[in-house]
């Protein structure tokens, strides 16, 4: 393996994931509330690398000329990222119990879980900027026998991350003991997801109108 062709893909690809945006954001409560934490940091590796290898397969090219494709992802991820925010804002708002965390640690399902993580990452297009269009262009530009190495490297800074995120997070549990400190996890939250929705709104007026 060429250490620094893999280095390469893992300085590129934790530095556009490690940001706060929706999926790291549901990451990180599901980590606090240690719930379906590791099939959580193992969905968001493998969508991450999945994506990846077809962006360094070069189908990152064609994503980016389909117009279609990125004006459908874009539509349903505001109405989604839209529903999801508002629906934090509001849950901070009128929740008044203080949250037993061992109490609650699989109070939803893994299928609820999992669908609602794959909702966040693959109805933002975002995503597909980043590890097909990006990751995928600057892996494709090594030599045939590298890009293993590279993808290898990309897909490594992704399980670095989740895994640490998901389960780093159960540091923060006695902070989260209070019912005030779980008011504003979700209104950030919330607004972290109406900031990104409005963002897919300015990106697609300004790149397909």
């Amino acid at each position: 393996m060429d250490i620094a062709v893999a280095g390469q893909g893992f300085g590129l690809g934790l530095s556009l994931i490690a940001a706060i945006g929706a999926q790291n954001s549901y990451v990180l409560k599901k980590g606090i509330l240690k719930n379906n934490v590791f099939a959580v940091a193992v969905t968001c590796t493998l969508i991450d690398a999945v994506l990846i290898c077809l962006g360094t397969l070069g189908l990152g090219r064609i994503i980016e000329g389909n117009k279609v494709f990125m004006l459908s992802a874009t539509a349903f991820g505001v109405l989604f990222l839209s529903y999801y925010g508002i629906s934090s804002i509001v849950r901070a708002i009128k929740k008044s119990e203080v949250m037993e965390l061992e109490e609650n640690r699989e109070n939803e399902s893994v299928k609820k879980t999992l669908l609602t993580l794959v909702a966040l990452s693959l109805l933002n297009p975002h995503l597909y900027l980043d590890t097909v269009i990006l990751i995928g262009s600057v892996g494709s530009k090594f030599p045939i026998h590298q890009r293993p190495d590279f993808v290898i490297g990309s897909c490594l800074a992704s399980f670095v991350w989740f895994f640490g995120l998901a389960y780093g997070a159960r540091i923060l549990i006695p902070i989260f003991k209070k019912e005030v400190t779980w008011k504003i996890l979700d209104i950030i939250i919330g607004i972290t997801m109406l900031s990104i929705s409005l963002g897919l709104i300015q990106f697609a007026m300004k790149n397909y109108f």
